[in-house]
């Protein structure tokens, strides 16, 4: 119990800046943590985004009407972005929730909310959103940062 409440605490406290000194124990619970929250992280974010990409082919006229009119995506031509972003937003989540390409992945729906965000006068943005879009930013850089865990197609393939 001692061990637990130790690690629990280094967790809490540690800053990241020198390596953590664990016990083989308290590694592996670690890690299997590490890998609990990295798979939270990945299937949250693609559920988002999945729906969002399933929303934007159910009408897809209206989409298009959307990226002509209300979001204003840098660099792109607003059908390009429309595909573009659509694409995105239906295949990247289904290699995220696999843990295939998950950096990969995760940095393509970062980039994708970053889209988002962009496109969008500060005015059609609540608070709320802007909350939404900054964890859904924060969750797929950490997968970007830290990969896809051990519980995923990468780690079965050993490209993490």
């Amino acid at each position: 119990m001692k061990s637990i409440v130790s690690l629990a605490l280094r967790a809490f406290t540690d800053p990241g800046l020198a390596p953590t000194r664990l016990t083989a124990s308290q590694a592996v619970v670690n890690s299997q943590l590490q890998s609990l929250a990295l798979l939270g992280a990945r299937l949250y974010v693609a559920q988002v985004f999945f729906l969002s990409g399933l929303t934007k082919l159910r009408d897809w006229s209206s989409t298009l009407a959307l990226f002509n009119d209300i979001y204003q995506v840098p660099l792109l031509p607003p059908t390009a972005a429309a595909y573009l972003g659509t694409a995105g937003e239906l295949v990247l989540p289904v290699l995220l929730v696999a843990g295939l390409a998950g950096r990969f992945a995760g940095a393509g729906l970062f980039v994708v909310n970053l889209m988002a965000v962009l496109s969008l006068s500060a005015d059609d943005l609540s608070p709320a959103a802007q909350a939404q879009h900054a964890l859904w930013g924060v969750l797929a850089l950490a997968v970007v940062l830290w990969g896809a865990g051990r519980w995923s197609v990468d780690r079965v393939i050993r490209v993490v």
